[in-house]
């Protein structure tokens, strides 16, 4: 989980908060801190018409489940990170 939050946070551009020993990432399980990644996801996409559009309907779908919601957006994030490189 803690991987998954450094990756979303990593494309939502968020510093993490650095700590004696340990480095703390958002905690992207909860709506408040979700809603803004599906929004910046949804940019994204209408800006960038190669982008795959089912991606984000997958998101759209999932919305009533908080954990297949964080999934999607996660699986959505990992794919644009592959396609620019």
């Amino acid at each position: 989980m803690k991987n998954n939050n450094k990756i979303i946070a990593e494309f939502m551009g968020h510093k993490p908060k650095k700590l004696l020993y340990t480095t703390l990432y958002r905690d992207y399980k909860d709506w408040n801190e979700l809603m803004p990644v599906i929004e910046k996801i949804q940019g994204l996409v209408v800006d960038n018409p190669e982008l795959d559009w089912q991606l984000y309907d997958d998101i759209r779908l999932n919305i009533p489940y908080l954990d297949d919601t964080y999934n999607m957006v996660l699986y959505t994030i990992k794919e644009y990170n592959n396609e620019r490189q």
